[in-house]
């Protein structure tokens, strides 16, 4: 079945989507192989704590994570800047907290995108007051045309343009996130009937 064809979930609005591919699964997970092997170069020998930030990186993280040789834990936090947009509120928002102390810790923190960097900044600005032994930021896409706070990430996937994506993990009002791609999200009115 061609990419451009492949069948999309239905929206609720009168809205014409379409989603065309970006970055195909087969890129994705050879890439995510590479950054974990980047990751423990790294750190070598040391326990590394993942922490995923929901919902969008948990495919990320798992694949990440499953690439990983060594000890790793997991755990997940959640925040809100999006609602059910395409452009970022710009307030962001605690939804739910670690399980467990990051003090002491090799913490990774696992996004699935950075763009504005607001998310990212007000993540870091509060684990770095929980005191862990050093903390990473590691990034599926990163899209520096949007960048508002001075963060960076420490490892990324791969950068994009400036453009809406779903898929791997990705949403659009909950949506795409199944998408084994990540795919440029395309909206447009839908073709009236006469």
């Amino acid at each position: 079945m061609d990419k451009t064809t492949r069948p999309r979930p239905k929206s609720k609005s009168n809205v014409a989507e379409s989603v065309r591919t970006l970055i195909s699964r087969t890129e994705i997970q050879r890439r995510v192989a590479e950054m974990a092997g980047d990751i423990r170069r790294d750190f070598p020998t040391e326990p590394l704590h993942l922490v995923g930030v929901l919902k969008g990186s948990v495919f990320f993280l798992t694949d990440l994570a499953r690439q990983m040789s060594g000890d790793v834990s997991l755990d997940f936090i959640a925040v809100s800047s999006y609602g059910s947009g395409t452009h970022t509120s710009g307030e962001v928002k605690l939804t739910r907290d670690l399980d467990a102390s990051i003090e002491g810790k090799t913490v990774i923190v696992v996004e699935d995108i950075l763009d504005t960097g607001m998310t990212l900044q007000y993540l870091l600005r509060i684990f770095e007051q929980r005191k862990p032994r050093r903390i990473r930021v590691a990034v599926l896409l990163d899209k520096p045309e949007r960048r508002i706070a001075k963060v960076r990430a420490d490892y990324v996937g791969f950068k994009i343009p400036n453009e809406f994506v779903v898929g791997y993990g990705l949403d659009y009002a909950e949506r795409y996130r199944n998408l084994a791609d990540v795919g440029v999200l395309t909206l447009g009115a839908k073709g009236k009937k006469s």
